[in-house]
């Protein structure tokens, strides 16, 4: 079958590869139809990691296909069922897994496409613990946006910084995949919605998807103009994913005793900040990575319900690579998806 893998520094193929076994006992074989590309692709493409992975290896983190296969015992599954792909080996025996917060694993075996083989394949056979049913009405490139860009949000918004209705939200990087969910997300539930983007043309588009307040963050300081918008009180809640280009900013933009939670940082790893104003505001710092499966099952629901993602472009497999440049140039408004 064919596979998309990465074998050195920006160095993809389509390759043939041996197809998976059947499904053992518990386990399905999916049929890929749909990937969605993600900046850990791109962090993954530029070699990060290469010394604690095996080469070459199949990329993708995010996926959805149909049920091709079961193995034994599988319930609650059939032949032919769309479903959502869970983008990490978990063990599900640890505590963490047992109570349903898979993303705290503590024998997780990897980032599928990052660590081990991920979803860019044909046919992938895997624990049926891992894989999500699809409603209906809901197609495979958006499903494929489900278990990381619909689900980090999730995850985000309600399990970590309890984002309640008619609240404030700073949302960084609104034309991003996460950065256009989280803006749907927060509106949904009648947020005050905040975003930072930047173009002027970003910035039509994501006041079109309902934020209230966009800011050109290439032409105006956005912690300003948060502040002078607020009237010096700040924001409930920030969504951060940006890292040290923004982050002293985004506690600035925060009221007093505000949240914020973060679940990346693409433009660099390291950021300093002021000890005394974050004691002294209370304000209160989440880090976020990743999703429960519960929070896939969540928003292929809230995309059943009419939520669809935005989706800049659907690519064919072999033109990952330019999907990944795109990212890296930030030049989309929404999601990339690449289909088989």
């Amino acid at each position: 079958m064919q596979a998309l893998q990465i074998f050195g520094d920006r160095d993809l193929r389509l390759t043939e590869v041996a197809p998976p076994p059947p499904p053992g006992p518990g386990e399905v074989q999916v049929r890929v139809r749909a990937v969605g590309l993600n900046f850990i692709d791109v962090w993954g493409f530029r070699g990060m990691a290469f010394a604690k992975r095996k080469l070459p290896l199949t990329v993708g983190a995010e996926a959805a296909g149909e049920v091709a296969a079961l193995g034994e015992g599988v319930e609650g599954l059939a032949v032919g069922d769309p479903v959502a792909l869970y983008g990490a080996m978990t063990c599900g025996r640890c505590r963490a897994c047992r109570e349903g917060r898979d993303n705290l694993c503590e024998e997780v075996g990897g980032v599928m496409g990052f660590h081990i083989d991920g979803f860019a394949r044909e046919r992938v056979t895997m624990p049926a613990r891992l894989v999500v049913r699809v409603p209906a009405g809901v197609a495979p490139e958006q499903a494929a946006c489900a278990p990381v860009a619909f689900g980090t949000v999730q995850h985000m918004l309600f399990d970590n910084a309890r984002l309640e209705p008619g609240e404030t939200v700073l949302v960084h990087a609104g034309g991003s995949g996460i950065g256009t969910t989280a803006i749907k997300m927060a509106k949904a539930i009648g947020c005050t919605v905040f975003t930072t983007v930047g173009d002027d043309a970003k910035g039509e588009k994501a006041r079109r998807l309902g934020a209230d307040h966009v800011i050109n963050y290439r032409t105006e300081r956005f912690e300003g103009e948060v502040r002078r918008l607020t009237k010096r009180r700040g924001v409930d809640v920030v969504f951060e994913h940006v890292g040290p280009e923004t982050w002293n900013g985004s506690l600035l933009c925060l009221k007093r005793g505000g949240r914020l939670v973060t679940c990346g940082s693409t433009s660099g790893v390291s950021a300093t900040m002021n000890l005394m104003q974050l004691f002294q505001q209370q304000y209160r710092i989440t880090g976020s990575f990743g999703c429960r499966i519960e929070n896939i099952r969540q928003s292929l629901d809230k995309m059943a319900a009419g939520m669809s993602p935005v989706i800049d472009t659907v690519l064919p497999l072999h033109a990952f690579a330019e999907g990944l440049a795109r990212l890296e140039s930030r030049q989309v408004f929404g999601k990339i998806i690449a289909t088989l």
